[in-house]
């Protein structure tokens, strides 16, 4: 496969992706701030995780946790764990497997972290590249599936932490109702005055805790640039929840 040499977080990781097919954007660093709190022993597991960009700035900001991803397309695992490491992250694997299948490199409960960025649909034409078509679109499991497997994966009280469509939010309580609470919903938009196109959602196993929608989270500027907000985590690196020190 023909890769380039690239980088994220203003160029602190570096990540190997194709020349032609599935490439990381700015929705896996986003979703890369969401884990924060995290202490010695505990596990992510990164599901579906493509080129590796969400786990790549996990294991930059959390250097001494186990991480493990998951992904079904075997040049994609190679070339991230190429990524992992390019980057001397000795505490970052990727595996190559469906989760679709019985027998996998992971047990069950036995993450305290779980986060993906699925694909987005069953119904959206597919690209006519193969790879783009197989990270983005569902073949034959559903996005409840989907969740359903990273709860099935984490321990009791683990933590969730999802990107998606935000006309994804039904079918997201609907699969965490009475499995997680402690919900909270980020709606993520490009600019003022238009819809949210995206969605963040935490979420902890075995919760009673309430649902929470937090304020509106904007990307850019109205003169196209990115907001302050935005380069703290796409650039810095930093959690989403508090400014780093």
């Amino acid at each position: 496969m023909e890769y380039t040499n690239d980088y994220l977080l203003d160029k602190q990781v570096k990540i190997l992706q194709p020349v032609s097919g599935y490439r990381t954007s700015t929705d896996a660093v986003l979703l890369s701030s969401l884990p924060d709190k995290l202490k010695a022993g505990d596990k992510i597991l990164d599901v579906g995780s493509g080129t590796g960009g969400i786990s790549l700035c996990l294991a930059h900001r959390f250097p001494d946790i186990s991480i493990t991803g998951l992904e079904i397309q075997e040049e994609l695992s190679k070339l991230s764990n190429l990524s992992a490491s390019a980057n001397g992250f000795d505490n970052l694997h990727y595996y190559n497997c469906d989760i679709k299948d019985k027998k996998l490199p992971v047990k069950p409960c036995s993450f305290t972290h779980v986060i993906s960025n699925p694909p987005y649909s069953e119904h959206d034409m597919p690209s006519p590249n193969k790879s783009k078509a197989l990270a983005h679109n569902h073949d034959n499991f559903s996005l409840s599936q989907w969740i359903g497997f990273c709860l099935k994966m984490l321990k009791p009280f683990g933590r969730l932490y999802f990107i998606h469509r935000s006309e994804a939010i039904d079918e997201f309580m609907t699969a965490l109702r009475s499995k997680a609470g402690g919900i909270t919903i980020i709606p993520i938009y490009s600019k003022p005055n238009q819809p949210a196109k995206r969605i963040m959602i935490t979420a902890q196993k075995d919760s009673k805790a309430p649902s929470v929608i937090l304020p509106p989270f904007y990307t850019h500027n109205p003169d196209g640039s990115y907001t302050v907000e935005a380069e703290r985590l796409l650039r810095k690196g930093q959690s989403f929840f508090k400014a780093d020190i």
